[in-house]
């Protein structure tokens, strides 16, 4: 069963990524354009109907979803990288040098207790482009994925081979790439993809007030069809179900990176 979760979720992703990535070539219809009357009904017009000046819902999606999804991984993947690191860091001085490990990881700690709403509202304030999302996102994430790291690093410190190579007198670059990373992999791969899902969140939230870089967002089209959602609720359902199915799909895989990780650590 487990198994099969996993594989449904590595088809929702994978479905979801290709129409993303194939999107605006997949278009029927211009994101600007209007092409038939305000709130139609799926069918009349397009597969999903029109919004509220009656542009494709669906040419609109198609193509909101590819900055979307490039803005998220991209956020993630640096603070995944930047968290991880920190944390591997912190959780190999911990031991010689205490005061190194709280010099990395309380600047974390402080930036984890601001609400990540809040915080992509005052970076986006000084940065309204996508590089303040981006910038947004990896501060939300990064504290997050230094303790995942950090946890995770400390179950695997006192094993023998990594004791030989601090004795061997190792840099810190060999001890980090080749004894404790293989180790804490799969942890870190199942944090990297939660990380994906929450820049998802974040810059779907980030179109819905109003702050993305594209018209075509799919935040703001949930936002722009909220007033005629009685008219024509396919124009807000059709983003949800999108963001949904993404997150959904990320999740089982997370899940199943996980308990292989659990494993290998064991």
């Amino acid at each position: 069963m487990r198994a099969l979760s996993i594989r449904l979720g590595w088809v929702l992703f994978a479905a979801v990524l290709l129409l993303v990535l194939l999107g605006p070539e997949l278009a029927p219809h211009s994101p600007s354009r209007p092409v038939g009357p305000p709130f139609a009904a799926p069918g009349a017009v397009g597969l999903v109907g029109t919004d509220h000046l009656g542009r494709d819902v669906l040419s609109r999606m198609l193509h909101g979803g590819r900055p979307l999804l490039l803005t998220s991984a991209l956020a993630a993947l640096v603070g995944s990288a930047v968290g991880a690191l920190a944390g591997l860091f912190a959780s190999l001085v911990a031991g010689s040098r205490r005061w190194a490990a709280a010099l990395v990881l309380r600047p974390l700690d402080v930036l984890a207790a601001v609400p990540p709403i809040l915080v992509l509202l005052l970076v986006l304030t000084a940065l309204p482009d996508r590089t303040g999302l981006v910038l947004a996102v990896v501060l939300t994430g990064a504290p997050l994925t230094a303790r995942v790291a950090r946890a995770a690093a400390d179950q695997v410190l006192g094993r023998g081979h990594l004791e030989a190579a601090i004795a061997r007198g190792e840099g810190w670059g060999w001890l980090l790439g080749r004894e404790v990373l293989p180790l804490v992999a799969g942890p870190l791969l199942a944090d990297a993809v939660l990380r994906f899902v929450s820049a998802v969140y974040l810059a779907a939230a980030a179109g819905f007030l109003g702050l993305s870089g594209t018209d075509s967002d799919w935040g703001l089209l949930i936002v722009e069809a909220l007033p005629g959602v009685s008219l024509q609720p396919w124009a807000l359902l059709a983003p949800v179900l999108g963001i949904a199915l993404l997150a959904v799909g990320t999740h089982f895989i997370a899940d199943g990176a996980g308990r292989r990780a659990r494993s290998v650590i064991a």
